[in-house]
């Protein structure tokens, strides 16, 4: 391939041989075209066929000599880079407008300058004015792009970049900008383009590599949308040493998955390279990478690497305007002996934007050329007398308002001169197919992918065939355990578990296809972040030091987790609850009737009564309004009489605080009072004593002293704890509610400590803690000790709402596929299947089932209530024994009193006492009719001896209560 400085020299000699020729064979031709007019019009011989020809060559004979000159500079560097292409596209273009133009021609006029060399810049610029350009394409360089600019600024002569360009610190000059067009994309829309992009990512933190200041410029969008509270970005630069190694390792050691490259296309490759190297191009990796050439770079050896690999593209590589420029180029070089091939795949951006470039100033020319004819004019840069292009301003303004569509796309410019709006294809570079489009972006709509989530989906499905995961967790019931050996058995690898975590990756394995080996995490935790050491712990840990892939077990969603790893949808709801000792069942107690009151309130009691009735005896036998007389239909009767003896004041106390009354009263005020008193007192008592029974015989029911977290809070006495470094430990750490602040503070306070350093450990502290020890917990945990353990239960509901998933390392491309699968077996109920089959079934479950009591929860059994019966039992039977020796004694009275034989009286009173159907009984039973008048006798000497006794104690009470004969009173003490 020739270079660029030869391709400029052959073009422009073949330029002015191809016009010389052309003026030649013109002016030659019309001479003939002439003479043949004049001479040999009106010939028969080939009439038709010369006519045709004439018309022909006096067509073409006007079309040379109407089409004028209008000559186009450009500057390109003198550098091994993509250059050559660049020219190649510039000239064809040029090529292509001359095919179509009527009325101009383009000629291109091309100079070549070093990018550092500023002096011979000027010069070659001013070089191009004097030879008439009417506009100056390039060069690609920031430094001499600013020199031409502002020397086309001053002659008005158009000025078309198509590089990266930066807005100036102290802000864009309308004026410096006047006659500057960039065709490429602005630099601030650009880098808004990649903002969303990360954005729409969910990248959180990033490594930022970049190899010059320009670079770090083009990425300050991204810079900003990262808030200070969000996770730390790395930026890195690199110089000219090669070796990228010890850089890529430490980003590797840093746990960083996401990278973006800021680089020169020719270091892409060789970094990515030695990113594979260090094992830095795996699946969890993503780069993105700024450069808009990333599309020209071949990326076979590395098509089959895992990592996901995106950039950016501002042509359509399948549309038809760049195949048919690409065909114009390699057809062009053709002809001059050339040899050039590029696909359109492969095409630099720079190369694109001059082809786009030469057809919006072709289409301003045309179009301002209609109105008015443009004319080149030769100017001087170091005239004194400075003249301007008078068409330069005009152009430009119409290029700024004129929109056009080229290979890369909408063209638009702002007031400025910028392409403010451009199209973007977002492209990902895939086993098959190298760089595939999958999404694009502009200005307006942001992100938009052009594939379908089943598309994505299926990808992911294909990728995961065939492939094994690395599946991390832990050992806890039931999740994961050992299996059971069998005598003689060994077992390995998977087969060395069983649980729902087993059953659960197994199931998702059979729906996506893939393979995986479990392993257990050295340490055995879930994974918390020590903020003193900055460092994760546990199954988190493992997943950051890309030691596996999935982690599946009891490992809740946390806000904080899933900053460090990603997770799937929950395969398991739940929450946090507490786990607490069942109460202790009490032996039954016959004469629990009697707990109520203590036994010093029973003697007390006891000894009140007795005392209350003595009292009531005495005071009943001092008060007058108590003796009473015996016949009150005897006015006259001389004598009164007092019912209260000891046993009917013993009989009133007793009803009275039995709640049953008596039917006797007293009269007296004092004895009244008395009787009051211990009716307020019995009302007292027997309502305290009721209110009491239906507590003390439900003990067993209401002897939970706990209900829910806020009576744990508000106690002191029962210590409660969780596990540490588990979610439950986070939950009440980071927790607003007052109410879990303070169970933190206790729990954190107390000594010994309350944690724990497994759930197992947890529950047997609840066991031997005999209720003085609550473990919160997670609820499905909690439910699984509770159906093996039935001394255990579960006090109060959920204190928050949470999930378990399955983790994995961030941005991990297999995330929807799993969660799909989760998904799939939720709807179809297999998930349900193994929660009731590890909960309720194996290792001992479902033998904790309680039996509803279908007869009520309330309700006293006899063991509570027996020493009633027993009561009544005694006091029935100690009735009855007194009723005989009230019976026998009866007998042996009536038997003096006959002066019959005890036997004889007791058949006599057996016979009345059996004989069920007499209800009447004479006061003496006749046994004989001989001894009947000396019974009668008996009874009248009786009747009369029991009359005269009355009488003389009548006759001794109405004396004594007569004040004034107290000496009566004496004589008749003394006559007794």
């Amino acid at each position: 391939m020739v270079s660029s400085c030869q391709l400029s020299e052959e073009n422009d000699s073949v330029n002015v041989t191809r016009r010389s020729i052309k003026v030649f064979v013109c002016s030659l031709v019309c001479n003939t075209y002439r003479c043949i007019k004049m001479q040999c019009l009106g010939r028969v011989m080939g009439f038709n066929f010369l006519s045709v020809i004439l018309l022909l060559v006096h067509v073409l004979c006007g079309y040379v000599d109407g089409k004028r000159e209008i000559p186009v500079g450009a500057i390109f560097h003198q550098v091994p880079d993509h250059s050559y292409e660049s020219e190649i596209a510039f000239r064809y273009a040029i090529e292509r407008v001359n095919m179509h133009e009527k009325h101009f021609e383009l000629v291109p006029i091309v100079r070549y300058v070093s990018p550092d060399d500023s002096y011979k810049t000027e010069r070659k610029v001013c070089e191009l004015a004097a030879e008439g350009v009417t506009a100056v394409f390039g060069p690609s360089s920031i430094l001499t792009s600013g020199i031409v600019g502002s020397i086309c600024k001053t002659l008005e002569i158009p000025h078309i970049i198509t590089h990266w360009d930066p807005e100036p610190f102290g802000g864009l000059d309308p004026d410096l900008q006047a006659m500057t067009i960039n065709l490429y994309p602005e630099a601030d829309v650009l880098s808004r383009a990649l903002a969303d992009l990360i954005v729409d990512y969910s990248w959180k933190s990033f490594t930022i590599i970049y190899d010059s200041d320009e670079g770090l410029m083009r990425l300050k969008d991204i810079l900003q949308i990262h808030g200070p509270s969000d996770s730390p970005i790395t930026v890195r630069q690199i110089d000219d040493n090669p070796d990228y190694r010890p850089l890529l390792k430490d980003i590797q050691t840093s746990g960083e998955s996401h990278i973006i490259l800021e680089i020169r296309p020719d270091r892409i490759l060789e970094l990515l390279r030695q990113a594979k190297e260090v094992k830095m191009l795996e699946e969890y990796q993503s780069y993105i990478i700024t450069s808009l050439d990333a599309h020209t770079i071949d990326f076979e050896e590395l098509r089959y690497s895992r990592s996901n690999i995106t950039a950016l593209r501002l042509m359509d590589t399948k549309s038809f305007d760049i195949k048919n420029a690409v065909h114009d180029w390699e057809q062009g070089e053709a002809r001059m002996k050339r040899q050039f091939r590029v696909s359109p795949e492969h095409v630099h951006t720079e190369s694109a934007l001059y082809n786009d470039a030469v057809k919006i100033y072709a289409t301003a020319i045309r179009e301002l050329d209609a109105t008015e004819e443009i004319t080149p004019s030769k100017l001087s840069c170091g005239s004194k007398n400075l003249r301007q292009w008078p068409f330069g301003l005009r152009i430009i303004n119409y290029m700024k308002v004129k929109t056009e569509h080229g290979i890369t796309g909408p063209i638009i410019f702002d007031d400025f001169g910028r392409r403010a709006h451009f199209h973007l294809d977002i492209i990902e570079l895939s086993k098959d197919e190298g760089f595939k489009k999958i999404a694009t972006w502009d200005p307006t709509h942001g992100v938009n992918y052009t594939r379908s989530q089943g598309e994505v989906y299926s990808q992911i499905v294909e990728s995961l065939q065939n492939k094994t995961f690395i599946v991390a967790s832990r050992i806890g019931a039931p999740f994961l355990m050992f299996k059971e050996k069998k005598d003689g058995e060994f077992l390995e690898g998977n087969n060395r578990f069983e649980g729902y975590s087993l059953e659960l990756i197994d199931g998702i394995s059979k729906i996506l296809g893939f393979q995986y080996r479990m392993e257990l995490v050295p340490d055995g935790k879930y994974g918390s972040y020590n903020k003193v050491t900055k460092k994760w712990d546990g199954l988190v840990k493992h997943l950051l030091d890309r030691k596996a892939d999935l982690a599946v077990c009891d490992l809740t969603i946390t806000y904080e987790r899933r900053t460090a790893v990603d997770f799937t949808m929950p395969f398991m709801t739940l929450g946090i609850s507490i786990l607490y000792a069942k109460p202790v069942q009490q032996p039954k107690d016959l004469f629990s009737f009697l707990s109520p009151l203590s036994l010093d309130v029973w003697i007390y009691t006891a000894t009140a009564y007795l005392g209350v009735s003595v009292l009531l005896f005495v005071l009943s036998r001092m008060a007058p309004a108590d003796w009473e007389n015996p016949h009150p239909c005897k006015q006259d009767n001389d004598e009164v009489e007092n019912i209260w003896d000891m046993l009917n004041a013993l009989w009133l106390t007793m009803g009275s605080i039995m709640g049953q009354g008596c039917d006797i009263l007293p009269k007296a005020i004092s004895t009244r009072l008395v009787a009051g008193m211990w009716w307020f007192f019995a009302l007292i008592m027997l309502s305290s004593y009721t209110a009491n029974l239906a507590a003390f015989l439900t003990m067993e029911r209401m002897d939970a002293t706990i209900e829910s977290a806020e009576d744990l809070a508000k106690q002191s006495k029962i210590k409660y704890g969780v596990l540490m470094g588990g979610s439950t430990m986070a939950f009440f750490q980071t927790s607003n509610f007052s109410t879990y602040q303070r169970m933190w503070a206790s729990m954190e306070s107390v000594r010994p400590s309350v944690f724990t350093k497994s759930n197992d450990e947890g529950r047997d502290r609840v066991i031997k803690g005999k209720r003085m020890y609550a473990f919160l917990m997670e609820s499905t945990s909690l439910e699984y000790i509770t159906e093996r353990y039935c001394d255990l239960t579960q006090i109060g509901g959920l204190l928050d709402s949470k999930g378990y998933g399955i983790a994995m390392p961030v941005n991990s491309p297999y995330r929807t596929a799993i969660s799909g699968a989760v998904l799939k077996m939720q709807e179809e109920g297999k998930l349900h299947q193994l929660k009731t089959r590890w909960w309720k079934e194996m290792r001992g479950g479902g033998q904790c089932t309680e039996v509803p009591n279908s007869a009520g929860e309330n309700e006293l059994g006899i063991g509570n209530v027996g020493g009633v019966f027993v009561v009544l039992a005694l006091g029935c039977f100690c009735a009855f024994i007194i009723g005989i020796l009230e019976f026998l004694w009866n007998v042996r009275k009536v038997a003096v009193e006959e002066k019959i034989t005890p036997w004889d009286a007791l058949k006599a009173e057996m016979k009345f006492a059996l004989n069920i159907s007499v209800t009447s009984k004479p006061v003496h039973n006749t046994l004989s009719e001989s001894t009947a008048s000396d019974k009668s006798s008996l009874r009248s000497k009786s009747e009369s001896r029991r009359g005269s006794e009355l009488t003389g104690r009548g006759n001794n009470v109405r004396t004594a209560t007569s004040l004034n004969n107290l000496n009566k009173i004496g004589f008749v003490f003394d006559k007794h």
